[in-house]
């Protein structure tokens, strides 16, 4: 008797995963505006290519929240909490270890590794516990101001582990930077223009990844499940596992940025995972598309670097802002302004 795989049942009649080619993927128009973007340096002062790379810190967040999002249903508040845990873990490795390019690193992987076993125990409770739909947003909310409230009060000597101090509320800093090894005696500082370089080819990476994974049988299969859970069950296959997986991939997504921001300042603190903080991603994904991995990049560079600009008036105008272009994007075009207007250019 045959059977039929479930995974590739979950996929539209006829459809088939991609072949790999490589000339398809280089002609990206996201990778080719990415490929431009390493000529800013030519373009900006040197304040200018750090505000740049402060925005570009933050896609690794959004390509995350659009990944479960958008592709898996699973709309998660939670991305600030991941973002400070990794933050505050490279923070204590590497006043720990040291600022040599092989403790910088180790605490890189050990924030990634710290995210992940974190997102496993959450995301289990969360999906083989039962939690769906909006209260999943209320479970990963939650979280988030837990651990923000609890970083705020560790104020005290006695919170500390070895020799960094959390510092509670106003943070922890004087975090050393990222560095290769270098030729002579000194070692590589990864700053300025090397760091914005560093964080475009992670972003290139993390991009073609991202996109082929969810391009493939996995992401097709994420796909028939937010449409239709139970049809996705009935058809033998595991939900729960696929959406903890995806929750774990965007997640650890959302470390690197918690670590990349850490490294582009110097510190952390718990204001960057407050209520403020994890509304932020939801805003900038709604607006350049779940469902568009280059409109979420766009949309948050773009909304980053206007919040910039409008916060020397004053926050609350930023946030004002934020929360009428969420209301006018939800309102009019759902599917975000990115996809909408692709459509009504390129589609009759």
């Amino acid at each position: 008797m045959n059977t039929t795989d479930p995974t590739n049942a979950a996929a539209p009649t006829g459809a088939k995963t991609p072949a790999l080619q490589p000339w398809k993927t280089l002609a990206d128009p996201m990778l080719l505006l990415i490929a431009a973007c390493f000529f800013t340096p030519l373009f900006l002062s040197e304040g200018g290519v750090s505000n740049f790379a402060y925005c570009l810190i933050w896609t690794f967040a959004a390509i995350g929240l659009a990944a479960m999002w958008g592709f898996g249903g699973i709309l998660s508040f939670g991305q600030t909490a991941f973002f400070g845990l990794a933050g505050y873990c490279y923070g204590v490795f590497t006043i720990n270890f040291g600022d040599s390019p092989l403790s910088t690193w180790a605490g890189v992987l050990s924030g990634l590794l710290l995210c992940m076993a974190l997102a496993c125990m959450l995301g289990y409770m969360i999906f083989y516990g039962g939690i769906k739909d909006v209260f999943i947003g209320i479970v990963t909310l939650s979280v988030t101001l837990v651990f923000e409230t609890f970083m705020a009060q560790t104020a005290g000597p006695q919170w500390a582990i070895g020799s960094a101090r959390l510092n509670g509320f106003n943070g922890m800093s004087a975090m050393p930077s990222l560095s290769l090894p270098g030729m002579g005696a000194d070692n590589i500082l990864l700053e300025g223009n090397y760091f914005l370089f560093m964080v475009l080819v992670l972003l290139v990476i993390v991009y073609v990844v991202t996109k082929k994974l969810l391009g493939s049988v996995f992401g097709l299969t994420l796909e028939a499940i937010r449409e239709n859970p139970h049809r996705a069950e009935m058809l033998g296959i595991d939900i729960r596992r696929y959406q903890l997986l995806i929750f774990i991939f965007g997640s650890t997504l959302a470390g690197l940025s918690g670590i990349l921001y850490t490294v582009w300042g110097s510190y952390i603190t718990p204001s960057s995972m407050g209520l403020t903080a994890s509304a932020m991603p939801i805003i900038w994904v709604a607006t350049g598309g779940r469902r568009s991995l280059a409109g979420a990049i766009i949309a948050t560079v773009a909304l980053l670097d206007l919040s910039q600009e409008l916060v020397v008036y004053g926050s609350q105008y930023a946030l004002v802002l934020m929360g009428l272009i969420l209301l006018v994007v939800v309102m009019a075009m759902p599917a975000g302004l990115l996809p909408t207007l692709r459509d009504k250019l390129f589609k009759q």
